[in-house]
């Protein structure tokens, strides 16, 4: 059976006018994925936010209780005396000057960058390259910090970054199809609730304005947004 006739079947279970639980989406998404290989499982949440204006530009990060189901790529960058603690938090590049010219050369495989802030002069440079990847380390996703063993641990538990991008949509994984409905929808709960939290106090009219579920190459999945806010 091709991919287009999955497809087509997977349409037709997901009702196009209609908006699911959080609990009916992540056991729909289970079951209208298309593809053979344990496929990653996102939300799309468009906010009532302006993100041209610096306060409305909503980020931060959260820890899933049920992690990605993916592990992360760190590279620490910082001077000698961090190395070591870097490498026992279980970070898989630790540098400074070779990695900077690896990265200037264009090698980006690597999920995330954690950086001590004494280095981030020498990381400034290299904004055109990590910055259209989500890559800059930032201390508002607290990836610029001191303290290497709690970035690197925080993130190989789950903890992700999130951003609002110019068009006012947050795009973030929330486990893989191999989970079970359960741990999706807590995933998905927690991410939401932390994109609440961060709601500017500038921001007007309706927040959550629409909320999709979908895993790799499957059809999305509307999902109800007024049960969402408590």
């Amino acid at each position: 059976m091709g991919l287009t006739k999955k497809r087509k079947v997977a349409d037709t279970k997901v009702d196009d006018k209609k908006f699911y639980s959080l609990a009916e989406a992540s056991s729909l998404v289970k079951e209208v994925n298309c593809t053979k290989f344990d496929s990653s499982v996102d939300l799309h949440i468009r906010l009532g936010v302006d993100p041209k204006k610096a306060d409305q530009a909503v980020r931060g990060t959260v820890t899933l209780p049920h992690g990605t189901g993916k592990t992360k790529k760190v590279l620490v960058l910082c001077t000698p005396e961090k190395e070591e603690e870097a490498r026992n938090a279980g970070a898989d590049f630790v540098g400074l000057d070779d990695f900077i010219k690896k990265i200037e050369g264009g090698w980006t495989d690597i999920d995330v960058i954690v950086a001590t802030p004494s280095v981030m002069p020498k990381i400034g440079k290299l904004g055109k390259v990590l910055g259209p990847r989500n890559l800059m380390p930032n201390p508002k996703t607290g990836t610029v910090t001191n303290d290497v063993s709690a970035a690197v641990k925080d993130v190989k538990a789950g903890k992700v970054a999130f951003k609002v991008d110019k068009a006012g949509i947050v795009h973030a994984s929330i486990g893989r199809v191999s989970f079970s409905p359960e741990k999706l929808s807590e995933n998905s709960q927690e991410l939401l609730n932390a994109l609440i939290k961060a709601k500017p106090s500038t921001a007007k009219g309706t927040y959550l304005k629409s909320v999709f579920m979908a895993s790799t190459m499957s059809p999305a999945i509307a999902v109800d947004t007024k049960v969402l806010i408590h």
